[in-house]
């Protein structure tokens, strides 16, 4: 479980294929607390650490989570977003956030305003996942205020704060992003569709 709030950004160092998995390794200040077996979120994406080696540490993606994430869009240099397991009594400063991507946006607008940025970003909305006015969403793994909610776009203010430490500041138009919804709202949405079958 995560909270949305990014503790890192991590660097891609390498990326190696095997078979239908990817093997990412980053480079990030974290890397000497993480140990192996570990849940680290990755863009949003929680991935199990599977080796350490001085400050770089690898984490493998399978086929399933390259099909529903921007996973397979990385780059050596590329910037992650990261952020370790929330621990049990931690304060809960972003929203509940459970590492399992939904699906993925593209950003379509970026705008500087006056101290802060607005993105803006178009989504599938044949999967059924919702955005309401003030809810929750999580943008490659960072907790954000949904504004301007519309069935299938959706934008979100930034700070300087978290312009300045995520991944934000790489966006710009295409730049395609992980989605995770609010988990209350999946569930709120999913009653609703069964009520609709009965």
């Amino acid at each position: 479980m995560f909270t949305g709030i990014i503790e890192d950004i991590g660097t891609v160092s390498n990326l190696k294929t095997e078979l239908d998995n990817l093997h990412i390794t980053v480079k990030s200040t974290i890397t000497p607390e993480l140990k192996i077996d570990q849940s680290v979120a990755h863009n949003g994406i929680c991935l199990t650490v599977v080796a350490i080696n001085s400050n770089e540490y690898t984490v493998t993606a399978i086929k399933e989570t390259l099909n529903k994430t921007n996973l397979s869009t990385l780059k050596i240099g590329d910037q992650i977003n990261l952020e370790r397991a929330m621990k049990l009594g931690d304060r809960l400063d972003g929203h509940i956030v459970q590492g399992h991507v939904d699906q993925t946006a593209v950003c379509t607008h970026v705008e500087e305003a006056n101290g802060s940025w607005v993105f803006s970003f178009d989504y599938d909305d044949s999967l059924n996942n919702i955005t309401i006015e003030k809810g929750s969403i999580t943008i490659n793994g960072t907790s954000l205020t949904v504004v301007n909610s519309k069935k299938d776009s959706f934008s979100v203010a930034i700070i300087p704060y978290t312009y300045n430490h995520t991944n934000f500041n790489t966006f710009k138009k295409g730049t395609i992003v992980n989605l995770e919804f609010d988990v209350l709202g999946k569930y709120v949405s999913r009653l609703l569709e069964l009520r609709a079958l009965n």
